[in-house]
Order: C-alpha cells, then structure tokens, then sequence
C-alpha cells in the first residue's frame, strides 16, 4: 500500500486535478453540451424545442431517472451524421484530456439512433474514429462499450449486437443502461451470455436506483466484471463483504446521484463507506452536459463534502486503472505515472 503524506485540505482540489486518472463511467451522449447541440442542429437543418441554450440548460430540472431519460434521448434527435457522432466525442476526449484523465471507457448505444432512422455503422464509426484521433492529438487511450437499453426486449438487444458485429474489433464491452425499475438484469441473461462467449468484456448498470438484489443479478446471472454505481450495495452487508472479497469494481457517479435524488446531499452519499469497506470504487461523471460536472468537479465536490483525504485520491485514481479493460503494461505505465504524481505534489 503506497503511504500518502497528508495535504493540506486547500491544496486537496490542486492534487485532484493534476492527477491522472481513468473514467470508466461516462455516456457519450451525456456529454453532448446545449452549444454543440444547438450547432448540430443548425448544421443538420432541424429545429430545437428550446429557442436558445439558457432556456435548454435551465430544463436540467430532474426529479428521477426517468425524467432525465426523457430530455436526454431528445437531445440525441441532432445526431445525425457520423461526423456528428465524432465532434461530439472529439470534445469529450478534449474535456477528459484537460482534466487529466488518460484512458476514457465510454458508453454508447446504438438503439437509440437506428430508432431515429440511422445505421449502427454510423454510430460506432464517427465515436471510434475521434477516439483514434485522440491517441495522438491529446494523449488519451480510449475505448468504447456499447450499451443495451434496458427498457428495450432481450430480442431488441440481440439485433442490436448483431448489427454492432461487423465492428467488434471497435468493441472493448458490453453494458446496461437506462431505465433501472422494473427491468432486472435477468431479462438480458441471454444476449450477456453470447456477447460473454464473444470474448466481450461485460458491465452493467444495478443499483443506481434498482435494490442490492440487482447487483447480485448482475453479478451472478449476467456474470459482469464491474457494476456502474452499485451505491445502494451499503444497504446489504453481504453483498458488500462480496465486492470488497471478489474486487468488484463500482463506477460510481456522485454528482449525477445528487441531481437524480438517490441521495438528498453529497454529504450523505455511500462512496466513504464503500472505500472504508475495502470496495473498488471509481468517481465518474455519468452524463456531465446534463448532472453539471466533469470528473473534476465531481471528485472536488465529493471529496469536500465527504471530507476525504489525499490517500483517498490515491486509491481511487489507482482503482480506475485496476478497474479498466487496458493490458497490464498500460495499467503499469499509468499507475507509475500516478506514483510519480503524488511525489513530485508532495
């Protein structure tokens, strides 16, 4: 265990900053900022419900997932060309870069956008394209996961893998997303079991809002290698003496479980007591356009209202790295880089 020395609470947000870290949990589309979305449009030739970008940002207004869902999978209307699909992940990987992130696993579907009448091929094409191109023009690895919409059938989910084949090689894994209530892991057993014999690497969200027996079904039924949020796992001791046993990492996300009401305050959330129980945890940012903060201000702003210390930084920064899909000499080269972070800070 490498012994951080104690930094001083004012300096705390300088060493969050400057240290490299990866972000495992992010949904491109969630990234689409109001300005960009608007170019699009206007680049597209189609007509925004808002008249301007205050008027869109000032709808953020969420009382729950699913009220979230519902503008987000309106702002994905604009998408419509694969350069689109690249300019909005080219300002992701810039966004990331600035805030030292070096390795970016990013969630996408494809269900949304052949519902509005594009192919699969345009998708993955324009997102892994920008994610080429950030290698060398920012010094970020990046990969992609693609995601089933959970509100979907376990049918519509294996069409939408069928589609996304032609591009494996583009495909580091397979996730869960959207609507968590009322949609348990099971009903994806399957399509997780062909994707698993694919050689995918698997994820899935559980729970977010959806109760600790979703987190089990994830882990035991679909057989995923880490859990995105996981926050409600406190609620169950054994599950949580299972995370911290089988190093099951959780991605978690405290600014979009603030905006979206799973804790009333960020000095209530879990992420101290999922560290403190020996758990995996990662900070992410989930969806930033929309939930007000990239992976910065998300450990900032946790960090501050949790009181966490520089050895927390440390340990969450490494379990990032321990936490991706990258080969063990990539992880090795970011982790040293993390050591020699934390010395040359302190």
């Amino acid at each position: 265990m490498f012994e951080v020395k104690p930094v001083a609470a004012e300096r705390l947000p300088e060493l969050l900053r400057l240290m490299p870290k990866a972000e495992l949990h992010i949904h491109i589309e969630g990234s689409l900022e109001p300005e960009l979305m608007f170019a699009l449009a206007q680049r597209n030739g189609l007509t925004m419900k808002y008249p301007d970008v205050e008027s869109l940002r000032r709808a953020y207004v969420f009382d729950d997932l699913q009220s979230f869902l519902d503008i987000y999978h309106a702002g994905t209307l604009v998408l419509r060309t694969e350069q689109d699909f690249y300019d909005m992940t080219h300002a992701y990987l810039a966004r990331a870069a600035a805030d030292k992130v070096v390795h970016a696993e990013i969630f996408f579907d494809t269900q949304t956008h052949t519902g509005h009448g594009l192919s699969a091929d345009v998708v993955i094409s324009g997102l892994h394209r920008a994610c080429v191109d950030a290698r060398t023009e920012f010094g970020i690895s990046a990969s992609l996961i693609l995601c089933f919409l959970r509100h979907l059938s376990e049918q519509e989910a294996f069409e939408c893998l069928e589609q996304a084949l032609p591009h494996r090689d583009k495909l580091v894994g397979i996730g869960l997303a959207s609507s968590e209530l009322g949609h348990p892991p099971e009903k994806f057993a399957r399509v997780f079991a062909k994707a698993r014999a694919l050689g995918l690497h698997l994820v899935a969200h559980a729970g977010e809002e959806g109760p600790p027996a979703y987190i089990w079904s994830a882990l035991d039924v679909l057989k995923v290698e880490r859990i995105d949020h996981g926050v409600q796992a406190v609620k169950d001791a054994a599950l949580m003496a299972r995370l911290a046993q089988d190093r099951i990492a959780l991605t978690v996300c405290p600014l979009s479980n603030l905006k979206l009401r799973v804790f009333a305050t960020l000095a209530q959330h879990s992420l101290g007591q999922l560290l403190q129980a020996g758990i995996t945890a990662t900070v992410n940012s989930d969806d930033p356009a929309y939930f007000g903060g990239y992976i910065n201000q998300n450990f900032t702003e946790t960090f501050a209202a949790l009181g966490l210390t520089a050895q927390h930084a440390w340990q969450l920064a490494r379990n990032s790295f321990e936490a991706s899909f990258i080969d063990d000499s990539m992880k090795k080269r970011y982790l040293d880089r993390l050591r020699e972070t934390f010395e040359n800070f302190v």
